[in-house]
């Protein structure tokens, strides 16, 4: 497993936590980290996507409405939406990231976590907000930053 898929994991893991305990960010990621050690580097691209995806999930969640057709929110399953989340956060804002890598990565996520089906719901929902995003499919647009 990847560095990145395994923090983008994490990150899933610690939204569909918040969906049903929203306690303060920041404690909840103390108690989240106890549980796990990982590199500095993994750690700050993990919170990176969970503070992303909870400063703009207005944004990102009228989206996924906008994308998903016929299905509300609460609908979905609780992880493919935070899969979606988490997917739609790097391709609307971060363009170091081709959007065809963030569409994958979420694909097999839902596979590992919750079947062939939501991976197939997965896809279909991200690739159509693909056709959306203002940058190049198969290419970063910027380089990463260094710290």
């Amino acid at each position: 497993m990847s560095s990145r898929h395994e923090a983008r994991l994490w990150a899933v893991q610690f939204l569909f936590q918040r969906d049903f305990n929203d306690t303060a960010r920041e404690a909840a990621l103390v108690d989240f980290w106890e549980e796990r050690k990982c590199r500095a580097k993994l750690r700050a691209f993990c919170e990176e996507l969970i503070q992303g995806v909870e400063l703009n999930r207005e944004d990102i969640d009228r989206r996924l409405r906008k994308y998903a057709e016929h299905w509300s929110l609460e609908r979905m399953g609780a992880v493919d939406r935070n899969i979606m989340r988490v997917a739609l956060f790097e391709m609307l804002f971060c363009p170091d990231i081709p959007p065809v890598v963030s569409i994958n990565e979420a694909v097999d996520l839902a596979k590992e976590l919750s079947g062939r089906e939501s991976g197939k719901f997965v896809n279909g929902i991200l690739d159509r907000a693909r056709q959306d995003v203002e940058r190049p499919s198969r290419v970063a647009t910027q380089p990463k930053k260094t710290k």
